[in-house]
């Protein structure tokens, strides 16, 4: 044990593909085909939460509960986007759709983002990709949705940003959500069991 064993993100990438797009076999391997890096965020942004719930029993005879059981877990992945770009507008809402129009009564060409409908948010996959040193380790999401009000502030003197906030869904089959190392995490090492 000992600062081996400190790990600080130096180096982090998120990418975001349709529900079911094969996952990286590893945590150095190439992305396969259908991820698409969502690019630069500030780097105070990204954090991740869990938040479990419990219900418990309590008795006269004690101060503490007597039992304890978790009733529902919830976890999310947060960053602050730097990069405006249709898809992660999409991401960032939730969905919707990007049109170019041509004015009827002539003029230049502009894009409509219109988000989605009550009911339309679209799922994604997620990978959030971490560095060390040569340490990797990315954390694979098979499913997450937008689910949070979008707030942007838009202030002359700094860039504006787009705020990612993706909920962890679950499913019948399979973790939520789980991680990946590389053995440079020598630490992760199943201990020998010896006879």
């Amino acid at each position: 044990m000992g600062a081996e064993n400190v790990f600080t993100a130096s180096i982090a990438a998120l990418w975001l593909a349709p529900v079911g797009t094969t996952a990286p076999e590893g945590p150095t391997v190439t992305m396969p085909t259908g991820w698409r890096n969502v690019g630069l965020f500030t780097p105070d942004s990204l954090s991740w939460s869990g938040d479990p719930e419990f219900s418990e029993t309590e008795a006269h005879q004690s101060a503490y509960p007597v039992k304890v059981w978790q009733t529902k877990d919830a976890a999310s992945l947060e960053v602050e986007l730097l990069e405006w770009s249709a898809v992660n507008f999409q991401a960032v809402y939730g969905g919707g759709s990007i049109e170019e129009i041509t004015p009827s009564g002539g003029g230049a060409k502009y894009y409509k983002y219109t988000p989605p409908s009550i009911g339309t948010r679209s799922e994604v996959a997620a990978v959030l990709e971490l560095g060390d040193g040569t340490r990797r380790m990315r954390r694979i999401i098979p499913r997450c949705m937008q689910r949070e009000g979008v707030q942007q502030e838009l202030s002359r003197d700094e860039s504006a940003t787009l705020p990612l906030n993706l909920s962890v869904l679950g499913s019948d089959v399979g973790s939520a959500f789980y991680d990946v190392f590389n053995t440079a995490f020598a630490s992760f090492a199943p201990p020998v069991v010896t006879p």
